[in-house]
């Protein structure tokens, strides 16, 4: 039985994780990049696809029980002589929290044997030779930082040792509605889980052959084109192709890297990538009256629609161009 190595975390949120991915760069974290800033609840564990849906019943059932609870992170600490790991230690009112949520997402199928005993820590760098783990420690020592955590995630290793959320559960209970008649648990993430993805993959094409007679490919296919220049991510254009359609969702290129050309390549890749999977209509919305409206309708874009007022305020205009 195939199986997907993953693990618990409590991810650092924004704007905090910003801060903490600046000290892990600072300090030559191997892993930045590849890990988000996060607080480890289960280290990794290879579970069973078929066991994945047990995996997320009991992440679910733990943030059901848990509260947004808010930790402090820092100064730097070091697990030297044992590990040469230089971390943030977690402290403050919110930590028996995040003892007792370790404990509820510790257990089968996530369980697993352990070399080290649990300490709360956000890891700015693996592998610290001792004089620079010194030097860190004195350099750092007036950092602080306080989050609150309203959720948990399940993170899986990817392509290149890359961990990334599979799932994610709130520190809520699930409203429940519809009492007296059919009760209807309903939770709010921010991506759907395996459960809700094969219940998309099941439904939508049911819809669409109901919607637009048999016959019909149903076929959402998502893409990311990533820029990088001496390894750095400096620009990124994602969306979905399908039905003859291909959607860019959104572009974007590093402030320190504008006018460099970049969003000029990634706006080419993708319309490539939509001539390969046969999808003549592309496909964008942008803020009207912004320095990406003109970058598109500069490259042939046309508005096809306008939503007002859409986002903060502001107008937002639908683009197309054809292949």
């Amino acid at each position: 039985m195939p199986r997907v190595r993953v693990g618990v975390a409590l991810l650092v949120p924004s704007p905090v994780d910003r801060e903490v991915d600046a000290l892990r760069r600072a300090c030559g974290d191997g892993a930045l990049g590849r890990i988000p800033a996060h607080v480890t609840l289960v280290p990794p564990v290879n579970v069973r696809d078929d066991r994945l849906h047990d995996g997320l019943d009991v992440l679910r059932a733990a943030a059901a029980g848990t509260r947004p609870f808010t930790v402090d992170m820092g100064p730097p600490a070091t697990f030297l002589p044992d590990s040469p790991t230089l971390y943030l230690a977690v402290a403050g009112a919110g930590l028996e929290t995040l003892y007792a949520l370790r404990e509820r997402v510790f257990r089968d199928p996530f369980d697993r044997p352990l070399t080290w005993p649990f300490v709360p820590h956000v890891t700015l760098a693996d592998e610290m030779a001792p004089e620079r783990a010194a030097a860190a420690l004195d350099a750092l020592a007036d950092y602080r930082a306080t989050v609150t955590f309203d959720r948990v995630h399940l993170l899986e290793e990817r392509t290149g040792r890359v961990w990334e959320p599979l799932a994610d559960a709130a520190f809520a209970a699930p409203a429940v509605v519809g009492r007296g008649g059919l009760p209807l648990e309903l939770s709010v993430t921010n991506e759907p889980d395996l459960d809700a993805r094969a219940f998309s993959n099941r439904e939508w094409p049911v819809h669409d052959v109901a919607e637009l007679g048999p016959g019909i490919e149903w076929r959402r296919d998502p893409f990311a084109i990533t820029a990088r220049r001496d390894g750095e991510v400096v620009g990124l254009a994602d969306g979905l192709t399908g039905g003859g359609v291909a959607y860019l969702r959104g572009l974007i290129v590093g402030a320190a890297h504008r006018g460099e050309g970049i969003g000029s390549h990634l706006l080419a890749a993708f319309e490539s990538l939509a001539a390969e999977r046969d999808c003549p209509r592309l496909a964008l919305r942008s803020i009207a009256g912004s320095r990406a409206e003109a970058f598109y309708r500069q490259r042939g874009w046309v508005e096809e629609g306008r939503f007002s007022p859409w986002l903060y305020g502001r107008d937002q205009v639908a683009l197309r161009r054809d292949l």
